[in-house]
Parts: structure tokens; sequence; C-alpha cells
């Protein structure tokens, strides 16, 4: 078989049936489909299970979150290039024979990764990316390759538009399952990937990123867990060629105030002062939100919050 496609799924019985569907229906028909249940109670497994198509099989496990589903699916691909797709997206029928015709003519690409459209709405998401500046095919992070190019660039490869070959994966650890991460596990991933091999990007829109459906994407009523490449980048450190040291610890100064500013917002300014003591210093002045970040280590920032979230509501509630 040339790919293996796993699909980690956690009660979304509702989604599922689409999301096995586009991946029937792929104009490239020599793969396996990986269905790891993450504990769902919804009846998700039993759906996946009778998929009426032998090169589907389901693997089911205690919950244990995204990242850790991905990886048990990763254990047991038998494709050359594993594809990720979440039980709440779908792909266009070109993305499989898209991505894999471009990573097997392409041995210098550790990865593919292709736009999106989005749900509800429908929209492509192309002209954006082109104006943050991700560029069409071979990519490759060099020392003058800016923290705001890397933050794009990672934040493109959405792992259910990425590929990657499966030895790659492997060879740096899959995907960030410590701590019962649920939030930016993948991005762990994809910086290991960026800071050590090329990449290739596609910017057609292949696959369907349905924001309506995803609970873990979803609006949080509160900060958002801190990341895990914050809140342990030895990892990615530990792998970093020495020539990319710099435009990393650039790129953790930039995400470092941008998640400060967002914890001084929900009144966490504690958090806050943590994050900007480990990441930046005063020749970060010029980072994206670093003004922001500075007022959020402040009580400022939690009133500042407060009155921002009041306003909202206020609006919400007189339309």
């Amino acid at each position: 078989m040339r790919v293996s496609v796993i699909v980690p799924s956690y009660n979304k019985a509702l989604y599922l049936r689409r999301a096995l569907d586009s991946i029937a229906s792929q104009t490239l028909a020599d793969f396996e489909v990986i269905v790891v249940d993450d504990g769902s109670s919804d009846g998700s497994t039993e759906l996946a299970a009778a998929y009426p198509d032998p090169r589907f099989r389901t693997i089911k496990q205690a919950n244990a979150g995204p990242g850790a589903a991905r990886n048990r699916g990763l254990a047991e691909a038998r494709g050359p290039i594993t594809a990720f797709l979440d039980a709440d997206d779908y792909w266009r029928p070109m993305y499989l024979e898209t991505g894999v015709g471009v990573l097997e003519s392409c041995p210098e690409a550790a990865t593919f990764t292709c736009g999106s459209s989005e749900e509800p709405g429908g929209h492509s998401t192309e002209a954006l990316w082109r104006a943050r500046g991700i560029g069409q095919g071979l990519q490759r992070v060099t020392p003058r390759t800016s923290a705001k190019l890397l933050t794009h660039m990672s934040s493109y490869m959405h792992t259910c538009s990425t590929m990657i070959r499966t030895q790659a994966a492997r060879k740096w650890g899959g995907f960030y399952d410590r701590n019962g991460c649920r939030f930016g596990e993948d991005t762990v991933l994809w910086l290991k990937v960026l800071v050590n091999d090329a990449v290739s990007f596609e910017l057609a829109p292949l696959a369907v990123i349905d924001r309506g459906a995803s609970a873990l994407s979803g609006n949080y009523k509160g900060a958002r867990p801190v990341e895990p490449f914050l809140a342990d980048p030895e990892e990615i450190a530990a792998v970093c060629p020495p020539e990319l040291a710099g435009v990393l610890r650039s790129f953790y100064a930039l995400r470092a105030c941008k998640t400060a500013a967002v914890l001084g917002y929900w009144s966490q300014s504690r958090q806050a002062r943590r994050l900007l003591g480990r990441f930046v210093s005063a020749r970060d002045w010029r980072q994206p939100f670093f003004a922001a970040a500075l007022l959020a280590c402040t009580p400022l920032g939690g009133l500042a919050g407060r009155l921002v979230r009041a306003v909202a509501l206020r609006h919400t509630t007189s339309v």
C-alpha cells in the first residue's frame, strides 16, 4: 500500500461517516485506514467497525487524547506515508493522490501540506495564507527565516491537511501525548520537522476543516492551556540544528508574548509573568504582542479583559 490513513475519533458519531466516506472516495485507492476510537461512548466504535470496506479497521483504547490516539495508529501503520484525518473533518477526492504523488516524486520533502476550506461557510483560506507568506512547493527553514514566518508555517501544517513519511514521524517521536495534552500536540511534531527537514506546501484547498463540529478547537471559556512547545521547550530544542537555534528562540519569544497576552486577558498575570521571564527579554521588543504581554503581567491586563468581555456581552444581548 502507498499510504496509511489514521482517524482518531472521540464521540464523533454525527460526523464520522462523512470522514470515512471522504477517504473511501479518494482517487488514490491503495491505502489502509486505521480508526482509533479514543474511548467513545456514543456509538462511534460500532459505526467505524461496521464500515463496509476491507481497507478499514478499528482499534479501541481508553480515552487518552488526540496525540495518543494518532500515535497508536502510527505504531500500527504499514504504509511508507501516513496521513491523518480527524473524525469531524473531511477531504476532497484528490487529496491523497496529490500529496502522495508529491512525496513520491520529491524525496527531499518529509511532509506534504495542502490548503483547506472551512465550515460553516465553505470559504477557502488560500488568500489568507498567501498574505502570511506561505509559498507553493518545497520549503525549508533557514537562519534567515523570521519567527513570524516559522509561526505561520507551523500553523499552516494543520494535521488534517498534512501527510508525513512514516519513518520521519517515528523518528521525531510522533505527536506530543504527555501530561494529558489536548491542545497543540501536533505543533511539537511539525516544529521538529520544520527545523530539520524540507516540507512541501500546496495552497489549493483539498481538505475541509469543520470548525463548528470540533469540540477541542472551539472557543474556550477562559485561557487555553499553555502550548506544549512552551511548557516543554527542551523537546524541540534538543533536536534543533545549532544554526537554527536563534530562529527557534525568536519563535518561542513571539509565541510566549502572544500566550502571555491571552493569560493576562483572563486575569492570569502570574502565569503570564512566568512565561515572559522564561522566553522574553528586552531585545524582543519588536515582537508582535510584546506590549500587550507586558500589560498582561499587571492587574491592568485582567481589568482590560473584563471590560472587553462586558462590552461584548452587552453587544450580544442587545442584538
